[in-house]
């Protein structure tokens, strides 16, 4: 049935392989079952209900993509949306968490119908490459300040807005001691790197007494306070629109770009052959509206399913795998709920240094490429607002170029974006 259905011989994998390769791209973003709930927790929302929400939308996410679009990547909350949801959308803005799922549904809405309609190809095309890159850095530069912060290693100062913080405290030795675990375990090409570190640090940490023990395995806890809960009334008041409009630009970015990547690498795609990007970006699409219903921010598609390709996956048995145990990870709540904020700052740290590479894709001899990027870089961890980079960056490069001489090299869906923002720092006020 499975070789009839995923055509195994022919891509040439077997179930074993399949297994082997989902496995291993589960173990590289299974971190996020405990980043995310520690990052949405911060609004307000239920950990134990975000870590439900969390393991399911992952779940959910990654057994659609190998149903519908049989290709070996993995879905699940992204990361960079879920920190813009709780620090901007939420701690910034003002709006409540229940709006902020609405904003999520809505922009999960207006993703399927930019994909059925071809615009969402369109608006890919249309996006500097210059651009696509400073957002993947400054949201990795957003996840740093985020990281250094919460773990203590910089603090506020009224002089200087931000200084070194005290190095003696345990949760702050902890979370530089999580990094160079992460790192070294990474370089060494262990899999699971970003894993065992915050499992390391959480352990550590219980030893230590620093943080409470609340066990390893149990039922899973109640997804009620964060199901259905979203508001979608409230999130199409006018001032979160532009919140709609970030969360769809990202979506776009991310999830596009990991999907091809992931499956070029895999030899999915080629030219002249037919493929299922369509349907890869369908699934994606849904992914996002059914985990706003369950309550956390955008799912999407992994780039560490990356992993899982370079041990041999290369259909979608390797992503029904990865659903399958996030659905085995719902038993593990305890254990989630026993990790502290410092040893998931260090995984959040790691990621930031890893998005931070995208820079060099920036062409920095171009003045008129090289400026909006390096704003739209700065202002997302410098404004705390992903959407304040993007509009600098997206006003700055139409700006730059239109006073260059060089309109004609802008093209109209960079105009539409900066047209965009341009209406809403006129009209709306705050981060």
């Amino acid at each position: 049935m499975l070789e009839a259905f995923f055509k195994l011989k022919e891509k040439g994998t077997s179930v074993r392989t399949e297994v082997i390769a989902g496995i291993t791209t589960f173990l590289t973003m299974a971190y996020i079952i405990f980043v995310n709930p520690q990052i949405l927790s911060t609004t307000g929302m239920d950990h134990g209900a975000v870590f439900v929400a969390t393991c399911v939308a992952a779940a959910l996410g990654s057994l659609v993509m190998g149903v519908v679009a049989k290709w070996p990547i993995g879905m699940a909350p992204g990361m960079g949306l879920n920190a813009f949801f709780a620090f901007t959308v939420v701690a910034a803005l003002h709006f409540t968490w229940q709006q902020a799922l609405g904003a999520v549904f809505i922009s999960g809405m207006i993703f399927l119908i930019l994909t059925v309609t071809g615009v969402r190809r369109w608006l890919i095309d249309g996006i500097p490459h210059s651009m696509r890159s400073a957002v993947a850095a400054g949201i990795g530069m957003f996840l740093g300040l985020i990281a250094l912060k919460s773990s203590g290693i910089i603090v506020a100062s009224p002089a200087t807005f931000v200084t070194l913080g005290p190095l003696n405290q345990v949760g702050t030795l902890l979370a530089i001691l999580g990094f160079f675990i992460i790192a070294a375990l990474d370089t060494l090409k262990v899999r699971g790197a970003i894993l065992i570190g915050i499992l390391v640090v959480t352990a550590l940490s219980i030893a230590l007494g620093a943080s409470p023990f609340g066990g390893v395995i149990s039922l899973p806890p109640s997804i009620l306070p964060t199901f259905l809960q979203l508001d979608i009334m409230g999130a199409l008041h006018a001032g979160i629109v532009h919140v709609i409009l970030v969360f769809v630009l990202v979506e776009v970015f991310d999830a596009t770009g990991t999907l091809i990547g992931v499956a070029k690498r895999a030899g999915l795609i080629k030219e002249g052959e037919p493929n299922n990007l369509g349907r890869a970006l369908l699934a994606d699409s849904t992914a996002i509206a059914a985990g706003s219903l369950l309550g956390t921010s955008s799912t999407t598609a992994y780039v560490e399913s990356v992993s899982g390709v370079q041990a041999g996956g290369r259909t979608g048995l390797t992503a029904i795998v990865v659903g399958l145990l996030f659905l085995g990870s719902l038993f593990f709540a305890p254990l989630a709920g026993s990790v502290p904020v410092y040893a998931t700052a260090p995984a959040l740290l790691y990621v930031a240094c890893l998005m931070m590479r995208e820079l060099l894709e920036v062409d920095w001899n171009d003045i008129t490429e090289a400026a909006p990027a390096a704003l739209t870089a700065l202002m997302m961890p410098f404004t705390y607002s992903i959407a304040n980079g993007l509009a600098f960056g997206f006003i700055s490069y139409c700006a730059l170029k239109t006073l260059s001489g060089r309109p004609g090299e802008v093209h109209p869906a960079t105009w539409l974006v900066a047209a965009l923002f341009v209406v809403r720092f006129a009209f709306f006020t705050g981060g």
